[in-house]
């Protein structure tokens, strides 16, 4: 008789208990195997993403100024109070090449820097935003010279004023 409980146990079910124990743990052991392979990947990927930050923290190379000497001097149109501008420019760059390119390119770059700040009003160039306006657009200027003579123009920088003087 005492067959006769387990038997009705296993008809239950349908499968034996011994059966159940090995589907359970095949089912955990295939649990950890992908738990493990999900690790393995995350982990590889945190290894990949580490070489791209370490390129990406690399140290950039120095900036390197040019100066575009002498300072440019304009007049102001009309009646106003202020009649000259008086401004010392540098152009920067972390690329030897763009920095020989602009060299190069000094007087074309003068000539239209130049005629930009002969075309500013004096009114607009007394506030910071007016200044900031105008370096702005000198930037502009000068990268679409670098443009246009096959540089980079992204390689530009900036466009700093070391001397803005009014009278």
């Amino acid at each position: 008789m005492a067959n006769a409980p387990v038997a009705a146990v296993e008809l239950a079910d349908g499968v034996p208990p011994s059966k159940k124990k090995r589907i359970l743990i095949a089912a955990v052991a295939l649990f950890v195997l992908g738990g493990a392979a999900g690790g393995f990947y995350f982990w590889k990927s945190g290894q990949d993403g580490g070489n791209a930050a370490a390129e990406a923290s690399k140290p950039l190379p120095p900036l390197q100024f040019l100066p575009l000497d002498p300072p440019f001097v304009v007049n102001f149109s009309g009646q106003q109070t202020v009649r000259f501008l008086q401004i010392e420019v540098r152009l920067a760059s972390r690329e030897p090449r763009t920095i020989e390119l602009m060299r190069a390119n000094e007087p074309v770059i003068r000539n239209d820097l130049l005629l930009l700040f002969g075309q500013q009003q004096a009114s607009e160039l007394a506030t910071r935003e007016g200044k900031e306006k105008l370096r702005a657009a000198a930037l502009e200027q000068v990268r679409k010279i670098v443009k246009a003579e096959a540089g980079s123009p992204e390689s530009i920088d900036n466009v700093y004023f070391t001397s803005f003087v009014m009278q």
